[in-house]
């Protein structure tokens, strides 16, 4: 198995947050050194870093990062404004902002301590937040694997690996553990359009984990189902509504809605930072709208529609709760009715 590298991480002199530009793989495997906060924003909203728990991550680091330069004497000020610039990157995915928030509540906390003294408790904080998704993503796996059985055949939407976390990852979380116990699982990977993060990156981490892959374009996923193919429908999420409804990269609501035609359990992976109990239904998830050119031109030689033709392009939809067979969380399987079970497992947690 090739050895999974940090995704997320300070530069070795402290002064940059590192990434993988994951829109350079599968080709190259390039890291960047961020300092700036146009740079930092800029990396969000191209999808350098993606994936709701990563996004946490990045951001925390992203913040500790942008206060090396603030002087005490507008420390605070310059911290707020900072942090609403980068949780407006990217809106719908509720860890950047949860995190973030985390870190910027942690210094109004200290106002008035010294600014070497609050960066270090912020990238003290940071760490904590990293370490803590590690083990949640371990949990996660753990957990999921429990509902699979050796020669399983799942189905993945989008990215949920080590990329879009810290570790193990979640809606691919189990694949991997299993891997690593030799468990015989295999998976189809849907392309993900338009962004095509399941080709680029999914499939990239499942090859290099030594598991038997398959990619296939999103408009097949049914017919893999219906022909018996599939035992299980795997995805991350990036926000999760008190009622279950679950907000993922756009095309797993049409996964779900085929598993539910055809018998096939939908299990969706995420830790307790990406549920949102503030939000009552996925009707209140705000969903982001892309550029056009992610669906003219992106990814093509040349442009593969109509100069100026009308594009809609969000980037979520919000799978029904009544779709959504079991939430896997690092507590464990969650099962309906989600508004009861949510609110039961983990209370003020989530809020």
């Amino acid at each position: 198995m090739t050895e999974r590298p940090k995704n997320i991480a300070l530069s070795p002199d402290g002064s940059a947050v590192r990434i993988v530009d994951q829109t350079r793989l599968p080709g190259e495997l390039v890291f960047l050194d961020l300092r700036g906060r146009d740079e930092l924003y800029e990396a969000i909203r191209a999808l350098r870093v993606r994936g709701a728990p990563a996004l946490g991550i990045f951001g925390a680091y992203a913040i500790y990062v942008l206060s090396l330069g603030y002087g005490a004497a507008d420390f605070l000020p310059r911290l707020d404004e900072d942090a609403a610039v980068l949780i407006a990157s990217r809106p719908t995915a509720v860890n950047l902002e949860r995190q973030i928030e985390r870190i910027r509540v942690l210094a109004h906390r200290m106002d008035g301590a010294p600014a070497d003294e609050l960066r270090a408790a912020m990238l003290a904080e940071a760490d904590a937040i990293r370490a803590e998704d590690a083990a949640m993503c371990r949990a996660i796996a753990e957990h999921g694997l429990s509902l699979l059985r050796e020669g399983d055949t799942v189905l993945t939407h989008c990215n949920a690996g080590p990329l879009a976390t810290s570790e193990y990852g979640t809606g691919l979380g189990p694949l991997l553990l299993a891997a690593e116990r030799g468990m015989d699982l295999r998976a189809y990977v849907d392309e993900t359009r338009p962004l095509l993060q399941g080709a680029r990156l999914t499939a990239w981490e499942l090859q290099n984990a030594g598991i038997d892959v398959t990619l296939i374009t999103d408009s097949m996923a049914a017919l893999a189902m219906k022909e018996g193919r599939i035992q299980a429908v795997l995805a991350g999420c990036d926000r999760m509504a008190a009622n279950g409804d679950a907000a993922n990269k756009i095309g797993t609501l049409s996964a779900a809605i085929a598993a539910k035609r055809y018998g096939v359990p939908v299990y969706i992976l995420l830790p307790s930072s990406t549920i949102d109990l503030r939000c009552p239904s996925g009707d209140a998830i705000p969903i982001e709208q892309r550029d056009p050119e992610e669906l003219r031109s992106l990814w093509y030689e040349r442009p593969m529609a109509p100069a100026g033709v009308s594009c809609w392009n969000p980037a979520f939809d919000v799978t029904d709760h009544d779709l959504i067979t079991a939430v896997v969380t690092e507590k464990g399987v969650v099962h309906p009715p989600f508004d009861i079970h949510l609110k039961e497992l983990f209370g003020g947690e989530c809020t």
